[in-house]
């Protein structure tokens, strides 16, 4: 038996895979890509949205403030002040 021989049969038989393979590949990639997008993100999406055009000042808040300091009747309490501070200290940054 002829080593070569066999050899040259056997290139013969993996070039005809590889170009099996190559045509599969083919078939594959000229298929559509699809993608979906999950309910959550979909709700993600529309919270985002809504919170970036929410105001990020509250215009009642403010208005009502401004009144009762016009009026005098805005008073705070400093031990409520430093409780707020200390409750945030892991939100502030120096």
């Amino acid at each position: 038996m002829r080593i070569d021989a066999y050899n040259a049969v056997s290139q013969v038989y993996q070039t005809k895979a590889n170009y099996n393979k190559s045509k599969a590949v083919s078939s594959y990639a000229s298929q559509d890509d699809k993608y979906e997008i999950s309910d959550t993100a979909k709700s993600y999406s529309v919270a985002k949205s809504a919170v970036a055009k929410a105001s990020d000042v509250r215009m009642d808040k403010v208005a009502d403030i401004k009144a009762r300091m016009a009026a005098g009747t805005y008073n705070v309490s400093a031990e409520a002040v430093a409780d707020k501070i200390l409750d945030n200290m892991d939100t502030i940054s120096f």
